[in-house]
């Protein structure tokens, strides 16, 4: 164990002399407040110190000790439900030891130590077990059952096995390996953040992650396995996109980093997720959730590891074969806390004062996601999704982070303030915004959701694409200067926009919307606009096409229970005909 003294101190930067036998990325304790840091620059017997705790009031000639350790989290029963720091220290223990603000030098165990679980063994003495393999299962919560796992790069036979109930440090089993030696399995694991946790295969993304958004799912979804982006200016609704996808997302496990955003947010989510309820199980949403929270007062470092521990967590549920979203909200605060670090370890700076490596941390982050089969005898499949909320200055996306961002993830979702102010929520711009994963994906919507999804999709992009180039000219020269099929066209894209787009994450049928209705919200719209150009052939008036009475009805169908779907559907198409031939007639009495 290597011990040294601090030379200086800059901020969180710390630097201490006589630590040669320390290693990169060790955690030291700092002082004789014992603050948490990590190794993060070595020069001689000279290590660069970033202590994730405040370090005001710390001077040259205090000590430091290595603990010999890369930074690591414990994985095992308990995660779910937590609620973290950046370095996995729980927020709730440590309010009960220091009150409200948080302590320097607290230390407390990630996972309880006290609390026993009810162990159940899936394998028998004498089996023979290979390292990702599941030894047992622990019922965390109502929703969630850990797969007890064999540790990586350990196989050999079972000696021992016990079924009851332990804590997460007593052993349950053990493995003889085939030089004989044994090996004492406890219900935790130790993993280091900054290493990805391994996998026999990466498969390809080719079947969405359902979030009931109807702009993602429709036009630009994200896979099971896939990375998203969400940069936009400040108030444009990150935030609420986020909590939208955790809420609703086909996930079985969620993990949510609150990085560096405001305190208020933060409270937002752990106040309102413990009381949501979760539609696929009718239980607290928090009994499949892990929350990290790192807001901007908390110290800068910590801020910098939190997005590796929560990527961590979410590997190692990934590893049981569970889907796993992971929110990371937002990657821009993640990058200031590097460009600080860079900037007080005196590096080269790159574009905007950020270090030369932004995109190489950032691929690295965002590389960890994937469908994958997992280690282990046995083929399961693991899915973990991320997305990472990018909050640009001033809105600009042509910023190192968000550049960087949009060259290593495949799904773009351009938030607009212009959209904002208008009300239009998710405002998620059309027209630049793009999923790579769609012609993937063509296949398992056409087969699984309807035959016509892709091509009605293709439809509706098309309309307001062309709507774009209608505004120039309207904005130019007016409305009456359109032919009747251009404004037929406007006005479809007009119901594309308020009724399809548009949707209210605050009301109860609204905030979630099936593939199923989305797809009959899109045959309503389509068939409103192929009517009425048949219409206008037959001689109908245009006037009367826009002001049909039953396009109120097509634009409430998003408010319709999920029961009365198809009942509502065939009625409202039915009235649209009704009144599209009314129309027809009238133009063949003139």
């Amino acid at each position: 164990m290597s011990k040294g003294i601090i030379q200086k101190v800059a901020g969180p930067l710390v630097i201490a002399e006589g630590m040669r036998d320390a290693n990169m990325f060790d955690v030291v304790r700092v002082s004789e407040q014992r603050l948490i840091g990590e190794i993060i620059e070595m020069h001689g017997d000279r290590a660069s110190i970033q202590v994730y705790e405040e370090t005001s009031g710390l001077g040259p000639g205090e000590p430091v000790e290595s603990t010999g350790m890369p930074l690591s989290v414990e994985l095992g029963p308990g995660l779910i439900g937590s609620i973290y720091d950046g370095i996995q220290r729980p927020l709730d223990e440590i309010m009960r030891v220091s009150g409200n603000n948080l302590a320097r030098g607290v230390e407390v165990p990630s996972l309880n130590r006290a609390k026993k679980w009810q162990f159940v063994p899936t394998v028998s003495v004498g089996d023979s077990v290979t390292a990702g393999d599941c030894i047992g299962t622990v019922k965390e919560t109502e929703i969630v059952t850990q797969n007890i796992m064999v540790p990586n790069k350990l196989s050999g036979k079972v000696k021992s096995i016990q079924n009851g109930e332990f804590t997460v440090e007593e052993t349950v089993a053990v493995i003889e390996d085939e030089g004989g030696a044994l090996h004492e399995i406890s219900m935790m694991q130790k993993w280091p953040v900054r290493i990805g946790r391994p996998y026999r295969k990466k498969l390809s993304p080719d079947m969405p992650l359902v979030t009931g958004q109807r702009v993602i799912d429709t036009f630009f979804p994200i896979a099971k396995g896939g990375v998203a982006a969400v940069p936009g200016p400040f108030g444009s609704g990150k935030t609420v996109v986020q909590h939208q996808l955790a809420k609703w997302a086909e996930a079985d496990i969620v993990v949510y980093i609150g990085c560096g955003e405001r305190g208020n947010e933060m409270t937002d989510v752990l106040n309102e997720f413990p009381e949501l309820i979760d539609p696929k199980t009718g239980h607290s949403l928090m009994e499949r959730t892990v929350l990290i929270a790192n807001t901007s007062d908390m110290p800068v470092a910590a801020r910098e590891a939190s997005i590796y521990t929560g990527i961590t967590i979410a590997e190692y549920f990934r590893d049981m074969g569970y889907s796993v979203a992971l929110m990371g909200d937002s990657t821009s605060r993640w990058a200031e806390a590097l460009r600080e670090m860079s900037g007080r370890l005196e590096e080269m700076p790159g574009e905007e004062g950020y270090p030369a490596y932004l995109g190489s941390r950032l691929a690295q982050f965002y590389e960890r996601a994937g469908k994958v089969i997992t280690m282990g005898s046995e083929e399961k499949e693991g899915a973990l999704s991320v997305i990472g909320a990018v909050s640009p200055p001033g809105g600009d996306i042509s910023e190192p982070v968000s550049q960087a961002t949009l060259r290593i993830v495949k799904v773009f979702w351009g938030l607009d303030s212009e959209l904002a102010y208008k009300r239009h929520f998710p405002a998620i711009n059309w027209l630049n915004s793009y999923s790579l994963y769609i012609d993937t994906m063509a296949d398992w919507y056409n087969e699984t959701v309807a035959p016509d999804w892709m091509e009605c999709r293709h439809r509706m992009m098309a309309i307001l694409q062309e709507e774009a180039e209608l505004d120039e000219i309207v904005k130019l020269v007016g409305m009456d200067a359109l032919s009747a099929p251009d404004r037929i066209k406007l006005e479809a894209a007009r119901s594309i926009r308020e009724d399809f787009l548009h949707q209210d994450a605050f009301h109860e049928i609204d905030t979630y919307t099936p593939l199923e209705k989305q797809h009959l919200m899109m045959l309503l719209i389509l068939a409103y606009y192929d009517l009425a150009l048949e219409a206008l052939r037959s001689g109908a008036d245009v006037n009367d096409l826009v002001s049909l009475p039953v396009r109120e009805r097509i634009g409430r169908y998003k408010y319709t229970p999920k029961e009365k779907i198809q009942d509502e559907y065939k009625s409202v198409l039915e009235t649209l005909e009704i009144q599209i031939n009314e129309q027809i007639g009238k133009g063949g009495d003139l």
